[in-house]
């Protein structure tokens, strides 16, 4: 959720309206927003690129992932792999979008250690996934820009680790 819908539900449950100091949270989140925009549409439209080359980064480093009886050894399995790598892109740039990582949690995290290990998908695998993913991503964009991108990443992560 964003800080501005977090301030008008936390005032509109204490009836009341935006403190000063809420309305100045809202006023430097407001100041982001064309970075975050920015973020998010250098991340829309280089998709793609971005899984292909983060699943080719992560291949190389563990091919034992591709190899017979690898998560993504065949066209399937890989097929599915790269599904989520696009998936965790575009909950990054949701967080980002929002200015919030809860939102990542919310939408795409809860449960996602036990749906993997259901699978037998390593976990540890994602893991390295998504840091794939955050290193391509990240090398698109300028360093202010992926100093503020980078933590989103760093949260799906943690919280897979």
């Amino acid at each position: 959720m964003s800080v501005v819908s977090q301030v008008i539900l936390k005032a509109d449950d204490e009836l009341r309206y935006p403190s000063s100091g809420e309305l100045k949270g809202i006023s430097e989140f407001m100041k982001t927003g064309v970075q975050r925009i920015r973020i998010a549409e250098t991340f829309a439209d280089n998709e793609k690129k971005i899984v292909d080359q983060a699943s080719k980064q992560l291949w190389r480093k563990r091919p034992d992932f591709i190899a017979p009886g690898g998560n993504a050894y065949g066209q399937r399995q890989r097929a599915q792999c790269l599904r989520d790598y696009g998936w965790y892109l575009r909950l990054v740039t949701y967080g980002v979008l929002a200015g919030d990582k809860d939102l990542i949690e919310d939408i795409g995290l809860i449960g996602v250690k036990d749906m993997y290990n259901s699978l037998d998908v390593p976990v540890t695998g994602m893991v390295e996934a998504i840091s794939s993913l955050k290193d391509v991503s990240l090398g698109l964009l300028n360093s202010e820009d992926a100093a503020a991108a980078g933590p989103y990443f760093d949260f799906i992560v943690q919280y897979m680790s």
